[in-house]
Formats: C-alpha cells, structure tokens, sequence
C-alpha cells in the first residue's frame, strides 16, 4: 500500500507540473525482456553491462540501483547495489560495477548476495531466471557506507523516491 500512494504522490506532482514524466534505463547490451549476453554472466566475462536512463525529475539529488533475481532457488538474489550516484550522471560503462572503489566510480556500492562490493553476473543454477536492474532517482544523498545491504538500503530509500524505472533481462546457461 504505501509503494502505492508513493506512486500515486509522484502521479500527482509530475501532473502538478503540467504531464507525465519519461523516466527510463536502457542498456546497448539487452533489450527489455531479453537475453543478457555471456560477456556478461559468470560463465563468460562478468563484466557489468554499459547503462544509460533519460533525464530524472527535477529535484534528483542521486540515483540508487539495485539488481537482482526473484527466481533464485533460495529468494531473490542481489546481484549489484549501487546508491549516491552524481545526479549528472546519465549512463554507465561497460564494467563499471566491476571496480566500484576506482577512482573513476562516481557512487558507492553495496554488498551483494555474494558479500561483495561488485557487480556479480547473472549465474542460474538452472534454467532461465529474469533479471531486474531497478534505478531510482532520489531527493537526497543517502550518506550510507560502502557496503550496506539491500534491506538497509531499500530503508534507506523509504520516503526519497522520485522516480524509478525497471530493466529487465533473462538469462540461461547453456552446458
């Protein structure tokens, strides 16, 4: 109920400023719905894969990402957290999860479900799992540690979120 009145608060303040609002990730290696290359996955590179989102709502002070699978055998699976990424920001490269302490990361990451700072591929024990890259555009700078994780983060988020957009993509190791 309250993920519910939140949307309908950012319904009714985007219509406050005269329409809808587009708020979108995209990615150059999958499209929605579909197959996550290998480069991607633990059997191939794992590499994290390049990102891009439209321009968020005014008032954007950072952006949050939390990818995961819901079909994992023991519940959803984090993947890769990242939160107080710079407003500017309009896009990730390739591998940028994978080096989150760089000089060149401009967020903070979580810990994964693996207790780890990085991005962690997409790694089915079997069959095809869907996985959700979920980006939040937020009020605030969250001011988290390195390292929290995803319940301290979505706690975190609680009452901050502006917009938000899904990527969703499957993947499937094939023997």
């Amino acid at each position: 109920m309250k993920r519910f009145a939140t949307l309908i608060l950012v319904a009714l303040g985007l219509a406050a400023c005269g329409g809808q609002y587009d708020f979108t990730l995209t990615s150059t290696a999958f499209t929605e719905g579909n197959s996550i290359p290998t480069r991607h996955a633990c059997d191939g590179e794992n590499l994290s894969p390049a990102l891009n989102w439209t321009d968020p709502p005014a008032g954007t002070k950072s952006f949050a990402m939390i990818m995961d699978d819901p079909d994992a055998p023991m519940g959803t699976w984090d993947h890769w957290l990242l939160f107080d990424l710079d407003p500017e920001l309009r896009g990730l490269p390739e591998a940028a999860g994978n080096d989150p302490e760089g000089e060149d990361f401009q967020g903070i990451a979580g810990n994964n479900s693996w207790n780890v700072l990085r991005y962690g591929g997409p790694c089915p024990p079997g069959g095809v799992h869907r996985y959700f890259f979920k980006f939040y555009a937020l009020n605030t700078l969250l001011g988290l540690e390195a390292g929290v994780d995803k319940a301290t983060l979505m706690e975190a988020m609680s009452g901050h979120i502006v917009a938000e957009t899904v990527l969703m993509g499957t993947y499937e190791i094939i023997e």
